[in-house]
């Protein structure tokens, strides 16, 4: 099985549930309050960990943040690239979450996750091997120094650029071999406005059915944007996802439905997790050849991963183990 490293935040999230998330000027009551260990860069570890990968985390956290190193470490990723800063406190969230639904809106405070600087970035790629499978966010510093070299390096980078911010659609993505995003970042990057209007809304809603509809329509402008060489990966929340290789056909799977969804905080997280454990474990990064049912196998992992993280509060509590994954796949190819 190929490693991953996964160079990401850490932060500590501070959970609100909400009736409804506050709106500018407002002010509720929350109904319960609760602190987890999150950031996507650590959730996206423990993703990879639970899926059965072999994963080592890189990131910064302040001294409040050593017991969620050694949770991390007690839940399989290697944590020896992480990096106690005394000077900063680790990042942390501020989580709302409806107690119907489960949207989500968060605040990020950076903290110790955005002091990573270059001296750390090349003394940890020195460590990996060629053909390290690099797992990157936007939620750290340096990321494009860390783009660069790790290409340089001779690793298979693979970018998520969340939570989405203005810079990303001026970076040059062409260190990049497989970008990450969901329909609103894909749609920044090429410079269109996320909101669909009535006409695109309509065509939205059978997208299941017109092999035409938007979400095809966003990867097929996505793919003017980034380099030709760059496999991507758009994912649709409860429309799915479709993948897209260089010279392949476009491989599109439904969303999987594990029951009622209570909290969405890890459930991109918990997809890129599942699906890259699933790409390290088939070896085609090495060999550059897809293989459709290989990449399609995936991709349902993925999304049956996510389907039960959402039925559960919290961010790396709710994710799932690779065993129970497998389990509901089980029961719904029965």
């Amino acid at each position: 099985m190929t490693q991953i490293l996964n160079f990401g935040s850490l932060n500590l999230d501070h959970v609100y549930t909400m009736p409804t998330i506050v709106r500018p000027g407002q002010t509720l009551p929350s109904t319960r309050y609760e602190i987890f260990a999150g950031g996507k860069g650590a959730n996206q570890s423990v993703a990879l960990a639970r899926a059965g990968a072999r994963v080592r985390h890189a990131g910064r956290v302040g001294e409040d943040g050593r017991q969620m190193v050694d949770a991390l470490s007690q839940m399989g990723v290697d944590t020896r690239w992480i990096v106690v800063d005394s000077d900063l406190p680790t990042g942390h969230a501020i989580i709302q979450v409806e107690e119907t639904g489960g949207e989500n809106a968060i605040l990020l405070f950076p903290g110790a996750n955005h002091a990573i600087d270059d001296e750390q970035i090349s003394t940890t790629l020195r460590e990996a091997e060629q053909g390290t499978i690099l797992l990157l966010q936007n939620e750290i510093s340096r990321r494009i120094s860390l783009l660069s070299e790790a290409k340089d390096r001779g690793l298979f980078v693979v970018f998520n650029p969340a939570p989405f911010t203005p810079d990303i659609a001026a970076t040059d993505l062409e260190c990049v071999d497989l970008l990450i995003v969901n329909e609103t970042e894909a749609a920044s990057i090429c410079g269109a406005s996320a909101k669909l209007d009535r006409h695109q809304a309509n065509a939205h809603n059978h997208a299941e059915t017109d092999p035409e509809g938007v979400p095809e329509k966003t990867l097929a402008r996505l793919k003017e944007h980034v380099p030709q060489q760059t496999q991507r990966l758009l994912t649709l929340g409860a429309k799915g996802a479709i993948f897209e290789a260089p010279g392949q056909p476009s491989i599109r799977i439904p969303a999987e439905d594990a029951g009622e969804v209570v909290d969405t905080t890890a459930a991109g997280d918990t997809f890129v997790g599942f699906y890259l454990a699933e790409v390290a474990r088939s070896g085609i990064t090495h060999s550059g050849i897809r293989r459709s049912e290989t990449d399609e196998q995936a991709l349902r992992m993925a999304s049956a991963a996510a389907a039960l993280c959402v039925t559960i509060v919290g961010a790396q509590h709710s994710i799932p183990t690779r065993p129970r994954v497998e389990e509901f796949m089980a029961t719904r190819d029965a």
